[in-house]
């Protein structure tokens, strides 16, 4: 593998890149990323990648913007290197909450991502848990849509909670909902929220009984904290236990960590997805990608299915 593979990282999450390395048994490549004194990004790679798979590690973490254009000089530079393929892993993509207009004049940001990356010389996309599915089709380029629902599963039925009701907080989310109360073996609940404002929720409806139960909270991501904290509030308004909070991206931004430390909260688990920074809580619990991206690399390598990653539970 070390002889047709080269795996490099952007500044967005290292450690992670590392941890595939390890997995994959192979190096992580140096790549010199510096700026210049007004901000413009430069990119080059230290070692030869000619006809090379090149997989450049990358989350659209905070500072959203300079990350994504980090990664396009990437990609340039290893496009004129004469990479043979570069595949672009990108754990937590961003701008995903833009994938449709719902008023008048807005952009879909999240197509307007995919071109730019395609255009840009993107030979595969990686990435996990896009906040909608129908992100894929934006791109002309195969994309590999992995789910850390698998590893969040398993991390719950080690905890062997009493009475779980696994909780959607708003209808988007109730397919997955269902599908890990299926795999847990316990009942489902629906909030139902209106939106006045980014970052903004109100809870207007909950279906189903949460009383007495341990509320386990399934999201896609978690930013401001603000949404959590009134799906938690509701719950317990409702009779519902301390509640474990689910989400395979922590953007935590702001001060959502401290906000997200909430008597009525047991444990926040989310993935390493994107690197967790500041002081983070001891309700926090971080599971690792490394071995799932790492066995999607080895598949798009190797031939096989990137569907042997999913359980036949359905999840």
């Amino acid at each position: 593998m070390q002889h047709k593979v080269r795996i490099f990282s952007g500044t967005s999450n290292p450690s992670l890149a590392e941890s595939i390395c390890e997995n994959l048994g192979a190096e992580l490549g140096n790549v010199t990323l510096s700026r210049f004194k007004n901000g413009e990004i430069y990119v080059n790679y230290e070692e030869s990648i000619r006809n090379c798979d090149v997989f450049l590690v990358q989350s659209f973490s905070h500072p959203i913007n300079e990350l994504f254009v980090e990664l396009l000089v990437m990609i340039d530079a290893a496009k004129r290197a004469s990479a043979r393929t570069i595949n672009i892993v990108i754990p937590y993509y961003g701008y995903a909450r833009q994938e449709r207009k719902s008023a008048p004049r807005e952009p879909i940001s999240a197509k307007m991502v995919a071109d730019v990356l395609t255009t840009t010389g993107a030979s595969r996309v990686i990435t996990i848990d896009l906040h909608a599915p129908a992100i894929q089709g934006f791109f002309n380029i195969p994309v590999d849509h992995l789910t850390a629902l698998d590893l969040i599963g398993d991390y719950l039925k080690s905890l062997k909670l009493e009475l779980p009701v696994i909780v959607s907080p708003d209808a988007g989310r109730a397919k997955t909902a269902e599908k890990l109360a299926n795999y847990l073996d316990s009942p489902f609940s629906i909030m139902f929220k209106k939106r006045p404002a980014h970052n903004e929720s109100v809870i207007t409806h909950v279906i189903g009984d949460v009383g007495g139960r341990t509320p386990v909270i399934i999201e896609d991501l978690i930013d401001t904290g603000s949404t959590i904290i009134n799906v938690v509030e509701s719950l317990r308004e409702r009779g519902a236990s301390q509640a474990i909070v689910c989400a395979t991206h922590g953007l935590f931004s702001g001060d959502a960590l401290q906000r997200l430390n909430h008597p009525h909260i047991r444990e926040v688990v989310v993935t390493d997805s994107i690197a967790i920074s500041g002081d983070s809580s001891n309700r926090l619990k971080v599971l690792s990608v490394a071995p799932m991206l790492s066995t999607a690399v080895r598949i798009i390598l190797e031939g096989g299915s990137i569907a042997t990653l999913f359980k036949d539970a359905g999840i």
